[in-house]
């Protein structure tokens, strides 16, 4: 598990972690059963605080992303591909609707946007 903080990043860290995470299962690089570390070995691994690491872990199950199994700590949801697609696309969706919303306050037209968007990608 690969964890980059940025502290200059408007993006509060908790945030970062569930992003990261999230991702990295999304993409299949952490499988079904992986067991993340403890939120206390988190913390002092990324010199982060408990209570930011718990807020990332608790957001993760709640999406879920995670398990959390009394005694034995987090381990990644075993998730259907379908599942895993909705996940990416509601992720997507929800990046979309954000961004959306800059373009539009530049009175962008929605077949431009579309023609740029088709063009870089």
């Amino acid at each position: 598990m690969k964890i980059s903080i940025s502290n200059s990043s408007d993006k509060p860290i908790y945030r970062q972690l569930f992003d990261q995470i999230s991702m990295q299962i999304l993409k299949g690089e952490l499988e079904s059963g992986f067991a993340l570390p403890s939120i206390r070995v988190a913390a002092k691994e990324l010199r982060v605080s408990v209570i930011t690491v718990k807020k990332a872990w608790e957001e993760l199950e709640t999406q879920g992303f995670i398990n959390t199994v009394a005694g034995k700590g987090c381990f990644v949801a075993s998730l259907s591909e379908e599942e895993l697609l909705e996940k990416k696309t509601k992720m997507v969706e929800n990046k979309l609707l954000k961004d959306l919303e800059y373009y539009k306050s530049m009175n962008m037209k929605a077949c431009d946007f579309i023609d740029l968007v088709k063009k870089m990608y």
